[in-house]
């Protein structure tokens, strides 16, 4: 084949920029910001259109209908939906919002679901709304059902005392500092939110295809199954043995900011006050979802661009010791949302997602961090490099081989590459005479 020329079946990266405008009436404006991002990344830029061309624009929901009914549906494949619609039905039910709310946000969603264009997002979030509405709904649960669990004021501290010989969440609040306690708000308060949307912002631009789904259903149902023990095994966290000793506990109390009240001493507010003092589930120490949130973000960030997994790790750590600074924790509560996220990672891991040959410098070079994420990720998706050193195109277990298709598959790989470089060139971000040297090491 000749890398010169692109390939027959293969539509060039304008026409699918006209192709992507056209579906939402943008082509000036699609014309300008491709021409603009280009100029600053043309990684970036391939990364983007990569990403964008996975979306389905259709807005018919009888595509999604014609997908149903062609649906094999099976107990293993399907059990999931059946409990998410089990536990959001019951939370809906125990919720305090008015009937009429309720029926909207079932149609609402119901739509969302049916349109191709949001059903590719809100059907892998569902497990995260599951989780979401149950805990909002928690405060909802009638008191003749709550009185029947039995609030663990002493086992947490117990536990950390015979496991680690010492209290260690006692031992890291003895000293604190305001420059202590903004660092510990900044990953625990601030971080901790907005964290999870810019790694499902990445996994979607340079994870390939499949990243963000497998994202969504081991975050969501690592949550969920945290709230379920937090709701039948309560545990109280530090801050009340500080201010109650180990008294017993019940519902009728609020719960506190901890540490974090030194965060609103500091700012002359009452945000994390009233914040926790409305908390809907007061006595949920364990497992710490704190911990797990940033265990299966480093977990991600690892498998996907493992370059900056000290970084990632690092966060993770600052935030286990902000908890237990802050008196939210105790260190087996830590150990257990980190479990959890951990189950829930390799859980869900399937097979195509874990044999992505992420951040490939053989293919990267000496390109920065994202353009590596992105050749990895979305080329990593589609084949494996083999022993040969020319890359096949990844099949299913059924899919029987075709050297035929290999070798096409790994010149037409080598031609979209030598045409980047080239773009690159023009651009003047690669010096000129490094084509032979970039097929070297792209082979």
């Amino acid at each position: 084949m000749n890398y010169s020329e692109p390939a027959n079946n293969k539509m060039s990266i304008q026409s699918n920029t006209r192709r992507i405008s056209r579906c939402f009436g943008l082509n000036q404006w699609m014309s300008r910001s491709s021409k603009s991002i280009s100029r600053i990344s043309p990684h970036l830029f391939n990364a983007i259109l990569a990403a964008t061309q996975r979306l389905d624009f259709s807005l018919s929901p009888s595509k999604t209908i014609a997908k149903l009914k062609a649906h094999r549906w099976s107990l293993k494949g399907d059990a999931q939906y059946l409990i998410m619609i089990t536990v959001s039905g019951l939370s809906l039910w125990f919720c305090g919002l008015h009937w009429l709310i309720k029926i909207s946000l079932i149609i609402l969603y119901t739509s969302a679901l049916l349109v191709p264009l949001t059903s590719q997002f809100f059907l892998p979030a569902s497990p995260i709304f599951t989780w979401v509405i149950l805990f909002f709904s928690n405060r909802y649960i009638p008191m003749s059902f709550r009185s029947k669990i039995h609030i663990w004021v002493s086992i947490l501290p117990t536990l950390e005392s015979v496991l680690y010989g010492a209290n260690i969440s006692d031992i890291l609040t003895r000293y604190t500092h305001p420059l202590l306690d903004i660092l510990a708000w900044l990953p625990y308060g601030v971080l901790h939110f907005v964290l999870p949307f810019v790694v499902a912002i990445f996994l979607f631009v340079f994870g390939g295809p499949g990243a963000v789904k497998f994202y969504g259903k081991a975050l969501g149902y690592m949550n969920l199954s945290g709230v379920v023990i937090q709701i039948f095994f309560p545990c109280a966290p530090p801050w009340y043995e500080l201010s109650h000793g180990l008294t017993p506990a019940n519902y009728d109390m609020p719960g506190e900011a901890g540490g974090l009240a030194r965060i609103d001493a500091i700012f002359h507010s009452q945000g994390y006050t009233t914040t926790f003092r409305n908390s809907p589930i007061v006595f949920g120490a364990f497992p710490s979802l704190h911990a797990g949130f940033a265990t299966l973000e480093a977990l991600f960030l690892s498998h996907y661009f493992p370059r900056w997994r000290v970084f990632y790790w690092t966060y993770a750590f600052i935030l286990y010791w902000s908890t237990m600074y802050l008196t939210h924790h105790y260190l087996v509560d830590l150990v257990a949302g980190g479990a959890l996220a951990v189950a829930s990672f390799y859980l869900f891991l399937t097979e195509d997602q874990r044999h992505l040959p992420m951040l490939n410098a053989s293919i990267a070079g000496e390109e920065d961090s994202i353009a590596k994420g992105y050749h990895s990720g979305i080329r990593g998706m589609l084949g494996h490099r083999g022993a040969n050193g020319t890359w096949s195109r990844i099949r299913h277990s059924n899919e029987p081989e075709d050297p035929a298709e290999d070798f096409e598959f790994d010149h037409l790989f080598l031609d979209d590459q030598l045409r980047l470089r080239d773009e690159e060139e023009r651009l003047g971000d690669r010096p000129t005479g490094t084509r032979k040297t970039s097929l070297d090491t792209l082979k």
